[in-house]
């Protein structure tokens, strides 16, 4: 069996197209079912947030099971989670392993580093260390950022019980990098931030997707902000989980004057959907946000609105 692992990156969720590290043959003479070899895939995907950049090194992927221990991919690979938002990476394409059972993921994270704005154009930077190779040309690190043994004895996620069994063939395994709550100001510490990833593992196959269609009444002005004339491309799309996680989508030109906003891999189940807009707009939709909709396992959602009424807050 072969998993695909495929990280999803979360500043409340984020994006993809980034890595393919081929195939790798597992240690050791264990035996394969006569189907074919049992192989694993790590991708990573990753969702926007609240920070500017969010950028971590790992060095070393292992899947944990019945036969012990089994590295997928030690080749150290950074990148920032925020450039991943609705798309997935590759870390681990078609390694070979041993026939079992598997339950968990282990990545070794050898280094990291936030970037914070400061609200008045400027940058704060938070890294695992000053000389962090990951940082920017010309960074200046501001803060600590906290990785409690995360370079040691790793990040560790639980694989679905659905993946726990590896006999023949290919499979998927998504895995979802919460960003949003995934980094914070250590407590009490006004200059130094944690990193304590919230992740978890979905089977890839299950999941489905949405795309969120929108229009503007032929009736409606947009107002103008700044000189400018609003578009539904300032608008955003947030969809929040019954785990009130939330991930947010800009809104992009579709052409045929549709706006439209895609959410990948998402877990099937019903979310709530609103818009948000810029700071002093107002508007209404049809149908009425926030609204509830269905994603199915290994379905494509598509759901339409119409922006009947946009104004600037008194």
């Amino acid at each position: 069996m072969q998993i695909v692992v495929r990280h999803l990156a979360r500043l409340s969720a984020a994006a993809i197209g980034f890595l393919a590290l081929g195939t790798i043959a597992s240690c050791g003479g264990d035996s394969m079912s006569s189907a074919g070899p049992a192989r694993l895939s790590v991708l990573l995907t990753d969702a926007p947030g609240d920070v500017k950049a969010a950028v971590v090194t790992i060095s070393e992927i292992d899947v944990q099971g019945s036969h012990g221990s089994t590295v997928l991919m030690n080749t150290p690979v950074t990148t920032d989670l925020l450039t991943l938002a609705g798309t997935t990476a590759s870390l681990v394409s078609s390694a070979v392993v041993p026939a079992g059972t598997y339950a968990q993921l282990r990545f070794v994270i050898t280094g990291a580093y936030v970037e914070v704005d400061n609200g008045d154009g400027t940058s704060s930077f938070y890294a695992s260390s000053p000389d962090y190779a990951g940082l920017p040309s010309g960074a200046h690190v501001t803060g600590t950022l906290q990785m409690p043994s995360f370079g040691q004895s790793g990040l560790k996620v639980n694989l679905p019980a659905s993946d726990a069994t590896l006999t023949s063939g290919e499979k998927v395994v998504l895995v979802d990098f919460d960003v949003s709550q995934s980094f914070g100001h250590a407590a009490g510490q006004s200059g130094m931030w944690v990193m304590h990833p919230v992740v978890k593992a979905t089977d890839f196959e299950v999941t489905g997707g949405l795309t969120v269609d929108v229009t503007l009444d032929p009736s409606v002005t947009m107002p103008t902000v700044n000189g400018s004339a609003l578009t539904l491309g300032d608008f955003d799309a947030v969809l929040t989980a019954s785990d009130n996680s939330t991930t947010q989508v800009a809104l992009t030109d579709a052409g045929s004057s549709t706006f439209e906003a895609k959410f990948p891999f998402l877990a099937p189940g019903t979310y709530s959907l609103t818009f948000t807009a810029p700071t002093g707009v107002t508007f209404t939709t049809n149908p009425v946000v926030p609204a509830a909709v269905t994603v199915t396992s290994g379905g494509d959602a598509t759901t339409s609105f119409t922006v009947t009424a946009v104004a600037l807050a008194p």
